[in-house]
């Protein structure tokens, strides 16, 4: 490499030294704000983490704490009395609160906390379903069968969680119209469902020998 060439690199070499300094000093401070947001982020991260397990945990003591109460209706309003930070946490109150209200023989006041539950869209559809069921349940008594029935087919739909609750409660509404050899029909297809837990099944069995029926051989395709 001649000289010329040589003073030529070392120049250009320096060239580019000078601007790239020049552009830290321009916009050496974007890079600045980069790192103090993702440091600060992480930082807000874990002091939100850190809320929202201090909240759970003193929802949790709250909880426990109204129900240590011995009589239901004291319960229930201890329960009544809880506050939730967040959707999950109000819903697991308004259950707690809806079983101390039927308990307590406030079966309208567990109804529509249940239905308050059941209407949340911002719940998993889970948590709907659930509160809907445990409504109509406790309406035994007071909702039309017709329209108990209709609720119910619509949680008795193919894949549907509580499908198979559903289609038990279904049954208990045939036997209480005397419709007995749908019932059986009915409750016996429960017996051969695939889905079937071991509990449904011996309550099924139950229910079908006081009926006069025989309950059908299952394959053995039991859930706990």
């Amino acid at each position: 490499m001649s000289d010329a060439d040589s003073f030529i690199e070392e120049v250009t070499e320096e060239v580019r030294r000078d601007r790239l300094f020049a552009m830290f000093r321009r916009y050496g401070w974007i890079a600045a704000v980069v790192i103090v947001a993702v440091v600060g982020g992480a930082a807000y991260n874990e002091y939100r983490k850190a809320q929202d397990t201090a909240a759970a945990r003193a929802l949790g003591d709250a909880m426990l704490a109204a129900l240590n109460h011995d009589a239901a209706a004291d319960r229930a309003e201890a329960l009544a009395g809880v506050e939730a930070a967040s959707p999950g946490g109000e819903a697991v109150l308004d259950f707690l609160t809806a079983a101390a209200r039927a308990e307590a023989g406030e079966t309208e006041a567990a109804v529509a906390a249940l239905q308050d539950i059941a209407r949340n869209g911002e719940l998993p559809e889970i948590y709907r379903q659930i509160a809907g069921f445990k409504a109509l349940v406790l309406q035994t008594d007071t909702l039309p069968a017709a329209e108990r029935r209709m609720q119910f087919e619509a949680l008795a739909q193919p894949g549907a969680p509580l499908r198979l609750l559903a289609e038990e409660q279904i049954a208990l509404i045939d036997i209480a119209e005397g419709q007995t050899a749908a019932a059986i029909d009915r409750l016996q297809a429960i017996l051969q469902d695939a889905e079937v837990n071991v509990v449904l099944q011996q309550r099924v069995r139950q229910v079908i020998v006081a009926l006069g029926g025989t309950p059908v051989e299952t394959s053995g395709r039991q859930q706990g």
